[in-house]
């Protein structure tokens, strides 16, 4: 598995560890990915995901996993996030 959020597209970075005598070591710098359960209240069932905490505060934001899903473009939706407006449309579809 990836160390990269599906959201944010945030990844591995690189760079140096530099002591106090100017010495150079490479480290990694890892994005802070958390496993978290998102709620669709529309299709009340939940949906997990690896996501970066910027993204969690950006979906929340939002107003929830339906209204992001919702309202972002489908291009620049993750395909995991494809499926989810996929259903919420045929959903809504069947509701009207």
């Amino acid at each position: 598995m990836t160390r990269k959020c599906i959201v944010t597209g945030k990844t591995v970075m690189t760079g140096n560890n530099v002591s106090h005598a100017n010495n150079r070591t490479r480290r990694r710098f890892l994005p802070n990915l958390q496993n978290t359960t998102l709620f669709s209240e529309s299709l009340a069932k939940g949906f997990s995901f690896r996501l970066s905490t910027n993204a969690i505060r950006t979906i929340e934001h939002k107003g929830g996993l339906d209204a992001y899903v919702k309202d972002t473009a489908k291009t620049k939706l993750a395909p995991e996030f494809r499926t989810i407006k996929k259903q919420l449309e045929n959903k809504a579809a069947k509701a009207a």
